[in-house]
């Protein structure tokens, strides 16, 4: 069993587009399906689908240690992943509430939705 983590857990589209603008040293991760990463994704964010990550864990070991911003459309997968990976050593991992579609309708409204 892992330590609890002081992060929390989740992480509001106004805090993570705050810390992107001024270079956080964090690693986005979208957890969506392959359709859904082609329709739309934040320019620098790994794919890694929930329905795959046990298999591609691996994907992530270069960056366990830092922190991790998962998103999914609404925020229930990316939700799930986060928890999973703060079971397997990525005590950093939050989820990023509301997901890609409260960032393109908060943030960046010239990112399309679905």
């Amino acid at each position: 069993m892992t330590a609890p983590s002081s992060t929390p857990l989740e992480i509001d589209v106004r805090q993570l587009h705050a810390l992107r603008q001024v270079g956080a040293d964090l690693v986005l991760v979208d957890c969506r399906e392959a359709e859904e990463f082609e329709f739309v994704h934040l320019s620098d964010a790994r794919f890694l689908p929930l329905s795959a990550w046990e298999e591609r864990l691996g994907d992530l070991h270069d960056v366990q240690a830092r922190p991790l911003v998962i998103y999914c459309h609404h925020g229930g997968r990316s939700l799930r992943l986060a928890l999973a990976l703060r079971q397997r050593g990525f005590p950093q991992a939050q989820s990023l509430a509301g997901g890609i579609d409260q960032w393109s309708e908060t943030i960046d409204p010239n990112l399309p939705r679905y």
